[in-house]
Order: C-alpha cells, then sequence, then structure tokens
C-alpha cells in the first residue's frame, strides 16, 4: 500500500490514525533517511495511543517508554540506529507483548515472524524530482513523502479504514 503523504500535519494526522488501530503486542518498523519524518509519524502514533509525551527521538537513550493515559498500551520508541544486530535488540529487554512497539532504523532487526507486524518506508523526493540538490535539501522541510506500507497489520488498517469511510 503507497499513501503521498503532503506535510507534517497529514504525516501526524496518519500517525493518530494509525494509532488508533494499534493494540498491544503490534510491532512497527519505520524506515527512511534522516529527516524523513520517522519520529513525527511516531508522534502521531502516540497521540492516537493517547499515551504521555511528548514524543521525541530517543537516538541517545535508544529506547523511550510512553506509558497510556487512558488505559491502553504504553508506546515504546526505539531508535535502532546504532544497534549492530538482533541480539542487541533483544538486550533492550523491550516488552513487546505488552506495548505498541515502534523502531525506527530495525529493518533487518527484527525478525519478521512477529505475528503482527507493520514496515513503513518514508521516502523523499530529491535530485532533479524534488527541484535541488541533495546537498540543498533541508532535513527539517515541510515537503512530500511517499509512504509503503507491508506486512500482516497492513489488514487490519485497509479494515479500519474501510470502515470509517
Amino acid at each position: 500500500m503507497r499513501l503521498e503523504i503532503a506535510d507534517t500535519e497529514q504525516m501526524e494526522a496518519f500517525g493518530r490514525r494509525l494509532g488508533a488501530v494499534l493494540r498491544a503486542g503490534d510491532l512497527v518498523l519505520l524506515t527512511g533517511p534522516l529527516g524523513a519524518g520517522k519520529t513525527t509519524l511516531t508522534r502521531g502514533i502516540g497521540e492516537g495511543l493517547g499515551i504521555r509525551g511528548p514524543v521525541q527521538s530517543p537516538t541517545f537513550v535508544l529506547a523511550r517508554t510512553h506509558p497510556s493515559l487512558v488505559g491502553g498500551a504504553p508506546l515504546v520508541h526505539v531508535d535502532a540506529y546504532r544497534l549492530r544486530d538482533a541480539l542487541e535488540l533483544d538486550d533492550l529487554d523491550l516488552d513487546f507483548d505488552g506495548s505498541v512497539v515502534v523502531a525506527e532504523w530495525a529493518a533487518g532487526l527484527v525478525d519478521e515472524s512477529h505475528p503482527t507486524w507493520l514496515e513503513v518506508v518514508i521516502e523523499r523526493r530529491t535530485g532533479a524530482d524534488a527541484g535541488s540538490t541533495a546537498d540543498e535539501l533541508d532535513l527539517e522541510a515541510d515537503e512530500p513523502r511517499t509512504l509503503t506500507l507491508r506486512g500482516p497489520l497492513l489488514e487490519r488498517i485497509q479494515e479500519d479504514a474501510a470502515e470509517t469511510t
């Protein structure tokens, strides 16, 4: 499934809709270059889950847990950029079963046999497609993104979207 996201406001809104569908035990893998909007999307997911914020990038602490304010599952936000392998991710002792885990940079570190996972690949236009060179890109620019979603959770998301339309 592919989605076009126009700006950060739409990215957070999509995250809120996604967060409203997620449950304890769900795993969301976010992939994309620096400044693609992974943390922005996670912020929206947190709002949809009703967690205590603010959601910030966990770059220096590797993982942050945000408890629910509405009695739902907590959000565990992971930045796996500096992790070398799945064993280091396992060493974080994350509560995969009792939380919604959103992991940035975790593609290849998490076994896709996890029963309820969703990978979201975020792409930004660069070079001639964006009207600028890669050296001129502003990582905070509010520009369009393309999201590609795949995984077992996609069916639940599509069912929820069909019910709300």
